[in-house]
């Protein structure tokens, strides 16, 4: 039979040091004179008025992290509207009744009606089929103006309609939020979202 070990009870405090990752001595060091100056530091700052200051900040200035994000955004969306290329002009161009036009050609093509679309607009009915085409290369991760370049480039020959009914929404809306798919946005949801 193996030798019987002897049983040992808990560690206590003298036998275990205790690990802090708060405060001025958050760093574990060995024992020595470095330790015993930063329990020095720890009892100095106890010492001090424990009141913090309190500052009030105004909302009217973004803070330089927000500024950061905003103002390239901002520029990039401004850039688009000065720069139109041939496509846009194009697109500009196609009225209203085209695009019913168009939607009333996709809609033939069906052999059943559409389920679950009797709220929504005719533009967001266009973009959303473009979004669920395959034919243009996946939706999620790029914006629809994106998209819709990187098929054209790609000579994909994706709909002017789309184009047209993009520009639309964007000059309309003023946000982001036309230029993502709602594929898009079901996937990088956390909360619920009605459909």
């Amino acid at each position: 039979m193996p030798p019987k070990r002897r049983a040992s009870g808990p560690a206590t405090k003298a036998q275990q040091s205790t690990l802090a990752f708060h405060g001025v001595s958050n760093k574990v060091t060995k024992a020595g004179a470095r330790a015993q100056s930063a329990k020095n530091i720890l009892d100095d700052s106890n010492t001090k008025d424990p009141k913090p200051e309190i500052v009030e900040i105004e909302d009217s200035e973004p803070t330089t992290a927000e500024a950061a994000v905003v103002a390239p955004t901002e520029r990039k969306i401004k850039a688009q509207r000065v720069e139109s290329t041939p496509e846009e002009v194009k697109a500009r161009r196609i009225t209203d009744a085209a695009i019913r036009k168009y939607w009333a050609a996709k809609e033939k093509q069906r052999m059943a009606p559409r389920v679950h679309q009797q709220g929504l607009s005719l533009h967001e009915k266009v973009l959303r089929e473009f979004d669920v085409s395959a034919h243009y290369g996946p939706c999620t991760g790029i914006t629809r103006p994106k998209r819709w370049k990187r098929a054209h480039g790609l000579g994909l020959e994706p709909p002017m309609e789309v184009l047209a009914v993009l520009l639309k929404e964007q000059e309309g809306k003023d946000d982001a939020t036309v230029q993502r798919s709602r594929v898009d946005e079901l996937l990088n949801s956390k909360t619920d979202v009605e459909v």
